[in-house]
């Protein structure tokens, strides 16, 4: 009875396929793929869909149908038609992938020039269509071939690989089909911010990619960790039910959530007060376009220490009258009869310079630096998400920085220049306070001492300077900070991902490096002879180097106290084992005694 009801199941399926495709009755669905940084819709993936309410709606059963009835080229030509037509008559902005079968090409019901016949009849610029070719079908084995991808880029389109990841060929297909974007399957974006794994294969992906200059697009995003997670590593592009749902008729070509969120990232890892444009803001008298000049003469008669006055429209700042320039217009000849009652906005000036108070004081001294000398203002106007907060001056920016210097000077090791105690303590301060997730790796030298009693203090600096290079040559993301605690300790704090990568590449680099401060005979014999703590002589291998990595939980330490007992111990553990280690801990917290 089953056996029956399944033949008599495949039947009607085969007829209901039959219709769809002689009447093409197949409804394109549009997904947005977004550019994760700004929110933009940068594409569209085409999906398809049967008849609603038939046997076929879903893709699942509308292209299994098609395979098992070998009409599969049928269907595919059908929606391909579709897609095109309707993403022309949406007037959908962006570039349209398309799914093919590259199976396809081989089938006596291929038509060749039918894509392009179609792209000049809807008046759809070639170069915006890209050629989906999944991975699921084997390579070079009857499915997808380099002649595949050639035909379709010998057409001026460019060419997708599919769901990489979950094929059967992997990373040899990229090699030798170089296409122009690669989409990350979900198995790997799900759950990625939980996954290690998952996360080292994307990073890895990301490299390649980069150099490659390959897009990369992940599909399935469908948590908001996911999201967080895949831009930390490196992934610009995306798709999923998190930033839009598939959809007949897409209306929004930006995402509001994308957009909110980079503004919240932004906001989130701004600098402290005292090391941003903030610090210098002085609340200064505006006034707004439309006001007189002899209103503006009189606000500077009344506040003499004012030099410039910012004009507003409805809070937000677009000129600038300075006093000087006024005080020329108003000693001419007529010039305040003919000048005082007119409006601000005639006589103001747009030289000037407008920062977000977020912004690094360094950062402003660049702009600054770097204006035309004939427009060198001595203003900064200072706003918060555009709107006046007021007016800071050129040589208070020039102060605080020199003070900053001082203060860092002050704080920094004398050995290396690298930041001591005091600005690691406030770093990672900073992040608790903000609930930043941070990783603290603490570097240790095994059997230091033993070393500098046998070949001098001298050598000894010099080995602490190697390594404070090493760090500083391989920790080059602006997300991570580098300290030296003094001694043969140091500290980086990462707010990246691939720390476990780079601290790797710092005990690689290491145990190569330091071999040169030993003499023929020690490295022959693998380390030194010397006396230890109890004085007993006793053989100290070659300098090795401990790393102890900690993750704190920033809900649950308080400050950079409960953070440095973590690293301490994970830092001993690492010593434990010996060598060249890197320790990863688990533990979030300090113990409660």
């Amino acid at each position: 009875m089953p056996l029956l009801q399944e033949a008599r199941s495949l039947s009607e399926a085969e007829q209901v396929l039959s219709q769809i495709i002689d009447s093409e009755a197949i409804t394109p669905y549009f997904q947005p793929i977004f550019d994760l940084l700004t929110g933009d819709v940068v594409g569209y993936e085409a999906l398809s869909r049967g008849p609603e309410n038939s046997l076929l709606f879903t893709p699942d059963a509308l292209f299994q149908t098609a395979i098992a009835m070998g009409r599969l080229h049928e269907l595919e030509l059908v929606c391909r038609s579709q897609a095109l037509s309707r993403f022309a008559a949406l007037k959908l902005p962006g570039k349209l992938y398309l799914n093919i079968s590259a199976s396809l090409l081989a089938s006596p019901d291929h038509q060749k020039g039918m894509t392009l016949a179609l792209l000049k009849k809807m008046q759809i610029e070639r170069e915006r269509i890209v050629i989906e070719l999944s991975e699921k079908q084997p390579y070079d084995h009857f499915g997808l071939s380099r002649a595949a991808v050639d035909y379709y880029r010998e057409m001026g389109f460019q060419v997708a690989i599919d769901d990489l990841g979950v094929g059967y060929s992997g990373l040899r297909m990229w090699s030798e089909l170089q296409p122009e974007c690669v989409k990350i399957d979900q198995h790997f974006v799900r759950g990625v911010d939980r996954d290690m794994v998952k996360r080292e294969f994307i990073l890895a992906i990301v490299s390649i990619a980069q150099k490659l200059q390959c897009e990369l697009i992940a599909e399935g995003i469908e948590t908001k960790e996911e999201l967080d997670t895949l831009i930390e590593l490196g992934v610009s592009r995306g798709q999923g039910f998190l930033l839009g749902k598939p959809h007949p008729e897409p209306s929004r070509f930006h995402s509001d959530f994308l957009s909110n969120r980079a503004r919240r990232m932004e906001e989130k890892t701004r600098m402290s007060e005292d090391e941003t444009v903030l610090s210098l803001c002085r609340t200064m008298p505006a006034v707004n376009e439309t006001q007189m000049l002899h209103e503006v003469d009189r606000l500077f008669k009344k506040t003499p220490e004012l030099d410039a006055v910012p004009v507003l429209n409805n809070g937000i700042p677009v000129g600038i009258v300075r006093r000087q320039d006024l005080l020329e217009l108003f000693s001419a000849q007529y010039g305040r009869a003919l000048y005082e009652k007119k409006p601000a906005s005639s006589v103001m000036s747009q030289d000037m310079l407008v920062v977000e108070s977020y912004v690094g004081l360094s950062k402003v001294s660049y702009q600054l630096t770097n204006q035309d000398t004939a427009q060198l203002t001595s203003e900064i106007i200072i706003v918060q998400d555009g709107v006046y907060l007021g007016v800071g001056s050129l040589r208070d920016l020039l102060k605080r920085i020199t003070d900053l210097k001082i203060q860092n000077a002050t704080y920094s090791n004398p050995l290396t220049l690298l930041p001591g105690n005091v600005p690691i303590n406030r770093e990672i301060d900073r992040r608790l306070k903000q609930a930043l997730e941070f990783r603290v790796a603490y570097f240790d030298l095994n059997d230091f001492k033993p070393f500098n009693d046998y070949y001098g203090y001298a050598k000894g600096d010099q080995v602490i300077q190697l390594l404070g290079r090493i760090i500083k040559r391989c920790i080059t993301s602006s997300d991570c900070f580098v300290g030296h605690i003094g001694g043969d300790d140091f500290v980086v704090i990462f707010g990246c991902l691939d720390y476990a990568a780079r601290c790797q590449q710092i005990l690689d680099e290491f145990a190569d490096e330091v071999r040169e401060y030993y003499a023929p005979k020690e490295l022959q014999e693998g380390g030194i002879w010397a006396v230890n703590r109890a004085q007993e002589r006793s053989f100290h291998q070659i300098l090795s180097l401990a790393i102890g990595i900690v993750f704190p939980d920033p809900y649950a330490c308080e400050s950079y106290h409960e953070v440095a007992e973590l690293a301490a111990e994970a830092k001993k553990q690492a010593k434990k084992e010996g060598g060249n280690t890197l320790f990863i801990s688990r533990r979030r917290k300090v113990r409660l005694s």
